[in-house]
C-alpha cells in the first residue's frame, strides 16, 4: 500500500468508521425502526414484528477483524380506545470493531403512543411519540492495542515491549435515553407518506476508558422521510432517506426502490424490491505528515445496491454497500453486505388502514 493509499485509507477511516465508532448504522435502516427512532415502536399494520439485522463492513481490508454489527427486536401495537395506539418493544443490539474487539453490548426498552390527528377509516394522519431507556456495556481487549514505543526501530512491532499506557477500566457499562417524534399520513394501501425526528444519548453518558477525563458520547440527531406511491397496477416506488448527525460526523442516505406486489391479501401482501442508494458523509482530510484537518467536504462514500422480498408476514432483505470513495484502491470498492429478517404475527383486527409499509 503506497503513501496516498493510506492517507485515503485513514481519512475513510476517520469520516465513516468515527460514526460507526460511536453508534452503530444499518444501510437497510428502513428494515432496523427501533434502532432508527423510537417512536416507530408498534408502527406497523400487523400486531407483533421482530427484525434481526447484521452487517459486516471492510472484510476485505481488515479480513478477520472486520466491523460486525448485529441486532434483534420486538415490538407490539396495542389498541386504545377507537382510533389511537400503545407501542411497546425491546431491542438487543452488539457491535464488534477491529483487532483489539473494540465492543458495545446494548438492550432496551422502548415505548410509544399514537394519536390520530385527522381523518378517517381510509385516509389518516397520525402524530406519534416515543421514548426509550437502555443499558449499554463497552469494553476493549488491551492487550491487543499496538503504541508507537512498541516499535522496534526497524519497521516491525514488539509486543513485549512496555507500552507506556494504562487504562483505568477495559469494560464499563452506562445508561442511555433516546425520545423521537414520528408524523404519517396514509391516504390508502399503497400510498403513504412518514417523516420523523430522533434524538439519541439525551443523558450524555461518559464513555471514557480513563480516569482522567469524563468523554460524554456525542448526542445524535437522526432525521428521516419516506412513504410508498403508486405507479400503476401491482407497482409502487418506495422512497426515503435519513440523516444522521453526531458530533463532527454528518451521514446521508437518501435513495428509492421499485416494488412490484404479486398478490395481496386483508394484512400481507407477496412483494419484491430493487434499490439503488447513495450514501454521503464528511471527510477529513489527512495531510501527508498524518495529521487531521479539521476541515472537512461533504463526499460520497458508498452506492448501496438492495433487494427485498416479502412472503405473507416474513420479509428478507440483502444489500450492498460498493465503495466509491477514495478508499476503493484498496477494498477494489467492497464496502459492507447486510442481511435483515422480518416476521409479522397479524390478528383479526380490522380498524382500516393504520400505518404505512416499512
Amino acid at each position: 500500500m503506497n503513501k496516498n493509499l493510506l492517507l485515503a485509507f485513514v481519512s475513510l477511516l476517520l469520516s465513516t468508521s468515527w460514526l460507526m465508532g460511536q453508534d452503530i448504522h444499518f444501510s437497510q435502516f428502513y428494515m432496523s425502526p427501533l434502532n432508527l427512532n423510537p417512536a416507530m415502536t408498534g408502527v406497523m399494520n400487523c400486531n407483533d414484528r421482530f427484525v434481526v439485522n447484521y452487517r459486516n463492513q471492510w472484510a476485505s481490508i481488515l479480513r478477520s477483524n472486520a466491523f460486525k454489527t448485529y441486532s434483534a427486536s420486538y415490538d407490539r401495537k396495542i389498541p386504545v380506545g377507537r382510533y389511537d395506539y400503545f407501542g411497546v418493544g425491546g431491542t438487543l443490539w452488539g457491535d464488534v470493531a477491529g483487532e483489539a474487539d473494540f465492543q458495545t453490548l446494548q438492550a432496551r426498552l422502548s415505548g410509544s403512543y399514537s394519536r390520530r390527528m385527522g381523518g378517517n377509516r381510509d385516509l389518516a394522519h397520525y402524530l406519534v411519540a416515543g421514548a426509550d431507556v437502555g443499558i449499554s456495556q463497552r469494553s476493549i481487549d488491551f492487550l491487543k492495542l499496538r503504541f508507537g514505543s512498541q516499535h522496534d526501530g526497524q519497521g516491525g512491532f514488539d509486543g513485549n515491549l512496555p507500552s507506556g499506557e494504562t487504562l483505568a477500566r477495559e469494560s464499563f457499562t452506562y445508561p442511555d435515553v433516546s425520545a423521537g417524534l414520528l408524523w404519517f399520513t396514509v391516504l390508502n394501501k399503497t400510498n403513504s407518506f412518514f417523516a420523523g425526528a430522533a434524538f439519541h444519548h439525551l443523558n450524555g453518558p461518559d464513555v471514557s476508558f480513563t480516569q482522567d477525563s469524563i468523554v460524554p458520547i456525542y448526542s445524535k440527531l437522526t432525521i428521516h422521510a419516506g412513504g410508498e406511491f403508486s405507479l400503476g397496477n401491482d407497482l409502487g416506488l418506495v422512497p426515503g432517506m435519513v440523516i444522521f448527525k453526531q458530533g463532527p460526523s454528518f451521514l446521508l442516505n437518501l435513495g428509492t426502490s421499485l416494488r412490484f406486489t404479486l398478490a395481496q391479501d386483508q394484512y400481507t401482501s407477496n412483494t419484491f424490491q430493487i434499490g439503488a442508494w447513495m450514501r454521503l458523509v464528511n471527510n477529513y482530510l489527512v495531510t501527508e505528515n498524518g495529521n487531521t484537518n479539521s476541515s472537512s467536504s461533504l463526499g460520497a462514500d458508498a452506492v448501496i445496491l438492495s433487494t427485498r422480498f416479502e412472503y405473507q408476514n416474513f420479509g428478507i432483505g440483502f444489500s450492498y454497500d460498493w465503495n466509491i470513495s477514495d478508499l476503493r484502491t484498496a477494498s477494489n470498492g467492497n464496502g459492507a453486505f447486510e442481511l435483515s429478517l422480518v416476521y409479522l404475527l397479524c390478528g383479526s383486527e380490522n380498524r382500516g388502514v393504520y400505518c404505512p409499509s416499512f
